[in-house]
């Protein structure tokens, strides 16, 4: 996938690729050596980025999202320069700051302060101008007494509070994070988010590598979905991360049982089933807060009405809805030899932006067994950084 690029972009990567080689072997790792003295390719490699190609502008916040491994932080690497690519062009325009692995450009054996001075210094900044900014670089961290002991003695969250301080004194033209957001606790991400948000107003560029799709949604404009090294999707964070998490809630879905079965066999099974008169097959596309209409007909052995059972799930399969026609005393109308049709509306759906599943199901008179299951895709769209699967009534009171 591509991306145009431009000369107004801070950070532009054409076709950037890298490989490493794979040496189990005493002879792997000589066949490596002379593949580099050579600089031929790796005879056996692992390709951690291939062909991505990708553009950020001055002001643009673009997030990268993926599963682990899937080479995110490879290519935050790449960009950063602290990784050489293998293959492909990148082009970079202002001045850096990135937040990557934990303790990165720090000396384990010097303290806070110590290595305050040896961070700004490493960034461009003159010993003067670190002198002046210390008092505030310090209270952003905010680690007390801990300043004047070796950093080697401090907690993951401590080396990550003392990082984003001097990032936020450096104030660069583009802020590279990597799961900074993952490790601070809930106070320290607050004030990180509205630092963020505050050098974001202000013209500053970010790129934000995060697990994390609240945080990609509320700071950043557009996403970039890695996967495999490569660039599956890219474009408005909301869509990209809706296409996301509809991906990974799939993963881990049962799979779907066919009815063709009870079909054949001659029990309580669904003939049809359809989306706003439109085929099941098809799924449904709605807006949030749109009307839902589910509809059919049902085949009953004994003549008898049958109950029939709408639910609605996420992709993993995990239960958000469901309700019989038994629970509600509604009774189905007979429209045919052992044949009953049923209506089915949600006025007002109110789940939030994303993919789920729609299930129609049907049940013996007395609702005590399930015989049948229809499936059928349902995608809401709208955007929204409301937590949850679905939008609940509320409002806030004045006080």
């Amino acid at each position: 996938m591509s991306v145009s690029a431009s000369d107004a972009a801070l950070i532009s990567l054409s076709g950037i690729g890298k490989s490493y080689p794979i040496a189990n072997s005493a002879a792997g790792r000589i066949r490596t050596l002379y593949a580099l003295l050579r600089r031929r390719p790796f005879a056996e490699r692992y390709d951690a980025l291939t062909d991505i190609n990708l553009e950020v502008r001055p002001g643009e916040s673009l997030g990268l999202i993926g599963v682990n491994g899937a080479g995110k932080s490879t290519l935050l690497k790449v960009i950063a320069g602290v990784v050489k690519p293998t293959s492909g062009e990148i082009k970079l325009r202002g001045r850096i700051s990135a937040l990557l692995e934990l303790g990165a450009g720090f000396h384990p054996e010097y303290t806070g302060r110590q290595n305050v001075f040896l961070a700004t210094a490493l960034m461009g900044m003159s010993e003067q101008e670190t002198r002046a900014q210390l008092d505030g670089i310090l209270a952003f961290a905010d680690i007390g007494e801990h300043v004047d002991q070796p950093i080697k003695h401090y907690s993951s969250g401590m080396i990550v509070r003392l990082g984003f301080a001097v990032a936020t004194a450096v104030r660069p033209d583009i802020l590279i994070t990597d799961e900074v957001l993952a490790v601070g606790d809930e106070s320290f991400q607050r004030k990180c988010i509205a630092w963020m948000e505050n050098y974001l107003s202000s013209g500053g560029t970010l790129l934000l590598c995060a697990h994390s799709m609240f945080h990609i949604q509320k700071l950043c404009q557009k996403a970039a979905w890695i996967h495999d090294g490569r660039v599956r999707a890219y474009g408005d964070a909301h869509r990209v991360t809706r296409e996301y998490l509809a991906w990974h809630d799939a993963r881990n879905a049962p799979k779907v049982q066919s009815h063709a079965q009870a079909l054949k066999s001659g029990v309580y099974a669904l003939l049809s089933m359809l989306l706003n008169d439109q085929s099941g097959q098809e799924g449904a596309i709605l807006p949030m807060g749109a009307s839902l209409r589910v509809s059919g007909r049902v085949f009953s052995p004994d003549d008898r009405a049958p109950t029939v059972l709408v639910g609605i799930v996420r992709k993993d399969g995990m239960p958000i809805y469901g309700v019989s026609s038994e629970m509600d005393g509604h009774v189905l109308v007979r429209v045919a030899p052992n044949e009953f049709a049923y209506d089915f509306e949600i006025p007002e759906l109110s789940l939030l932006p994303g993919e789920y599943t729609l299930k129609g199901h049907a049940l013996d008179p007395e609702a005590y067994r399930l015989f049948d299951e229809i499936t059928a895709d349902l995608t809401v769209l709208g955007e929204s950084r409301e937590m949850g699967v679905c939008r609940l009534p509320h409002r806030w009171n004045a006080i």
